[in-house]
């Protein structure tokens, strides 16, 4: 099994052509032409990530999001994506992300907070002109589904909570009416407040809002912020499972390792 088996495996179910103009997918560090040794996925690639797949003996980190994101000038250990990227090429460790070419699936990122959140009749809430999956439907950012039945606001968002296992959220005013239609963006999504609005969206789930964004809400829809590493935090055991429907036998694992940066002081 060489590293370019799982990459065609991870392209066909998410082309790279899928991504947006400022991203970064694919393979970012590493030859395809290794054998793999071992996959381990997880939702950032931190050097403890790179640490784990050393003592698994794997040879191919999927992560999330891109190790390489912006220019990167210098290679040294000042700054921590030099640090992964210099262990992983060290240790001969390829690095590959899957990033908005996954969140821009109907199947992707968002379906992981559609399935826990029980939403019903899902679309896609902006469409990429031009692009069609696999199936000849549509792909582009975020997700609109329909909750099985209108739900008071404030009993909506206590589920949703305990649902999506969160510490907090942030919500704007409520619109004093029952929730119907529900918006969802894994990652940052206020680039799509005003399509939501524009389609009388009852609720929008995303993460990354500004303070000034939540003023777009205007009392005509219920903006909720998650948190960007909650909002994605069953994407890492969505790709093991997609990797695991084209490869049962092989070593694909989750990474143990907890990435998320925010802190929250609950006392």
């Amino acid at each position: 099994m060489q590293i370019s088996n799982i990459i065609t495996a991870l392209e066909n179910w998410a082309p790279l052509a899928w991504q947006e103009p400022y991203d970064n997918a694919g393979l970012i560090v590493g030859k395809p032409d290794h054998e793999c040794t071992g996959v381990l996925c997880s939702l950032d690639c931190t050097e403890a990530v790179v640490d784990e797949a050393i003592s698994k003996g794997y040879n191919l980190i999927v992560s999330h999001h891109p190790i390489v994101f912006k220019g990167v000038k210098q290679f040294n250990s000042h700054h921590f994506v030099s640090r992964v990227v210099v262990k992983a090429i060290q240790n001969n460790i390829s690095l590959y992300a899957i990033h908005t070419n996954l969140d821009n699936l109907l199947d992707g990122v968002n379906k992981t907070l559609a399935d826990r959140l029980h939403l019903e009749n899902r679309r896609i809430l902006t469409t990429k002109p031009g692009f069609k999956d696999q199936n000849g439907g549509a792909i582009g950012s975020g997700l609109v589904g329909e909750l099985p039945l209108e739900t008071d606001e404030a009993e909506f968002l206590r589920w949703v909570k305990e649902k999506l296992n969160l510490q907090v959220l942030k919500h704007t005013d409520f619109i004093k009416k029952p929730l119907k239609t529900i918006a969802l963006c894994g990652g940052s999504g206020s680039f799509l407040i005003n399509d939501a609005k524009a389609q009388n969206i009852d609720c929008f789930i995303t993460s990354d809002l500004k303070y000034h964004d939540f003023f777009e809400a205007d009392g005509k829809i219920l903006l909720v912020d998650i948190g960007h590493g909650q909002s994605e935090q069953w994407v890492a055991s969505l790709i093991v499972a997609n990797l695991k429907l084209k490869f049962p036998t092989f070593a694909v694992l989750e990474s143990l390792v907890n990435t998320e940066p925010v802190h929250y002081l609950k006392d």
